[in-house]
């Protein structure tokens, strides 16, 4: 298994923004009402799973503004990683398994730390 030293430090600090970032944005809309615009509650018992939902305020301008902006910084970093010239250097039968390195090399680093 590569280490993270075989990856240049930009792709590895991006990868590692990536997930900064979609932890917080994950965060961020978990603490959200669940409907962007104001909504009544509702519940439907008739079906094979049972639905409810409470009123909804509503995301403020404030609160869409800074998911919209957690979006676009995670689309950016996600074409920065995946378009990134270091994957022109690995051979093609060897690229899903070296993509899959990085994504997990924060927690490597950990372990090779510790173990």
């Amino acid at each position: 298994m590569a280490t993270t030293s075989g990856f240049p430090r930009d792709l590895l600090a991006g990868q590692e923004e990536l997930h900064r970032v979609r932890a917080e944005l994950s965060a961020l809309l978990k603490r959200l009402p669940w409907s962007v615009e104001p909504m009544d509650g509702f519940h439907d018992d008739s079906g094979w799973r049972k639905v409810e939902r409470p009123a909804s305020p509503g995301w403020t301008v404030n609160e869409q503004a800074e998911v919209e902006k957690l979006r676009r910084r995670e689309h950016e970093l996600a074409v920065f990683v995946s378009t990134h010239r270091f994957w022109a250097e690995v051979a093609a039968a060897d690229r899903v398994e070296a993509r899959r390195n990085l994504k997990y090399a924060h927690e490597g680093t950990a372990t090779e730390d510790n173990g």
